[in-house]
């Protein structure tokens, strides 16, 4: 087990460079300087010179490959630099916005498994058998539609039209009703199309015959014996949707509002803020890598034969 865990740190850490490594290289080729956009202000009146020394002091200066180990040596040491349009430590920026990404994206996931759980159990009933085949096209209606739209259209619907839930001064809860459905329905129609096929797929195995031989009903037939061992290909996929929950968490933010990474991210772009966006990034990458490695240990506690896989019990 701890040669198992050792291997998946290590592809863990190895995807985590290679996002620190990309995005370093594509903020670096993107047109501006946020030195240049701050201080060039006329307004401030700082003479070339002064700006110069503006630029040394944040060390855009100095050649790129030298920005690169500077940055990653930083980061290894949970430094991400100061925010030039904000004059503050990046940390403290990341510090004060994740709760809200946080408090948004969190309850967003737990409503899509609950809604991935609810279409496969109903469909799943002998008179509702027809929701199995419309669900089948419900992926490619949802990942289509674009998050801002659909927030946009969520407004509209529920605030607008029906007036349920107030856009200007909403409670705390209002506030986050609409962005969790905004960001969980496009992640939950995949989970469910996926836990149909491999409740299909378990369900034809020899033991789920036996068990309905020995008189078990379907109900219990599917929650006793199916469901569990059905479980394995929606953890996986759980995890890689991750990556697209947090993005439609970042872009829900911006559509209703919210503080948060979105907001900061949305400020860092126009502003050209390189260590805000590298630090998003970053962040990001880190929460896919950590969802994805407590996958892998929670599934050879559905399955006993990956128990083997992964070098012992568990």
């Amino acid at each position: 087990m701890s040669h198992y865990l050792l291997r998946r740190a290590g592809q863990g850490l190895l995807v985590l460079w290679a996002a620190f490594t990309l995005s370093f290289v594509l903020l670096q080729v993107l047109p501006g300087d946020a030195v240049l956009i701050k201080f060039q202000n006329p307004d401030l009146g700082l003479s070339p010179a002064q700006i110069e020394e503006m630029r040394i002091a944040y060390g855009a200066d100095s050649p790129l490959w030298q920005q690169y180990f500077h940055t990653l040596l930083a980061m290894l040491r949970g430094d991400f630099g100061y925010s030039v349009q904000a004059g503050v430590a990046v940390s403290a920026l990341i510090a004060s916005n994740l709760p809200d990404t946080l408090q948004l994206a969190a309850p967003a996931f737990v409503l899509a498994v609950v809604l991935a759980f609810v279409l496969a159990f109903v469909s799943r009933l002998p008179a509702l058998r027809w929701l199995s085949n419309a669900i089948q096209s419900l992926p490619v209606l949802f990942i289509s539609l674009p998050t801002f739209w659909l927030g946009i259209a969520l407004i509209q619907l529920f605030s607008f039209q029906l007036r349920l839930i107030p856009v200007i001064n909403p409670s705390p809860l209002q506030g986050l009703i609409l962005p969790i459905i905004t960001v969980a329905i496009p992640i939950s129609a995949p989970l469910a199309q996926i836990l149909l096929r491999s409740i299909d797929q378990v369900s034809a195995q020899p033991f789920v015959g036996v068990a309905r031989a020995k008189g078990v009903s379907e109900t219990g037939v599917l929650w006793r014996h199916v469901i569990g061992n059905a479980l394995l290909p929606v953890l996986n996929i759980a995890g890689l949707l991750l990556g697209e929950l947090i993005a439609g968490a970042l872009i829900t933010e911006t559509v209703f509002g919210r503080g948060g990474l979105g907001q900061l991210t949305q400020q860092a772009v126009n502003n050209q803020d390189i260590a805000v966006l590298q630090a998003v990034v970053m962040i990001s990458a880190l929460g896919f890598v950590l969802i994805n490695l407590l996958v892998d240990l929670l599934m050879p506690w559905f399955d006993p034969r990956l128990k083997t896989v992964t070098g012992g019990a568990v």
